[in-house]
């Protein structure tokens, strides 16, 4: 089950199996390596850590892919300036 991190593959893995059987958590970065998970006799799914593909951004946006935990950034100002940047001014002004 490739995809982003924290967008749910853990969940919907444990929903599948309607137990726990891959840890969950609210940041990025529980799932650290790949887990096998048997559903039933024929169907095997892999738990992986979330994928992030280099989409050519700036280093700034890589936290805005959730690519890394908001506690782990050194400056927290870039990645808020690139929100910024994205947002049209009459929205972060609440006109």
């Amino acid at each position: 089950v490739p995809g982003y991190p924290n967008v749910g593959k853990s969940s919907l893995i444990n929903s599948l199996k309607r137990s726990r059987a891959c840890g969950v958590g609210a940041m990025p970065g529980v799932t650290r390596c790949l887990q096998a998970v048997q559903l039933d006799r024929h169907i095997r799914l892999l738990d992986c850590p979330g994928v992030v593909l280099d989409s050519g951004d700036p280093p700034a946006a890589a936290p805005l892919r959730g690519a890394l935990a908001p506690q782990r950034l050194r400056d927290p100002l870039a990645p808020a300036c690139a929100i910024l940047r994205r947002c049209p001014p009459q929205q972060v002004r609440g006109d």
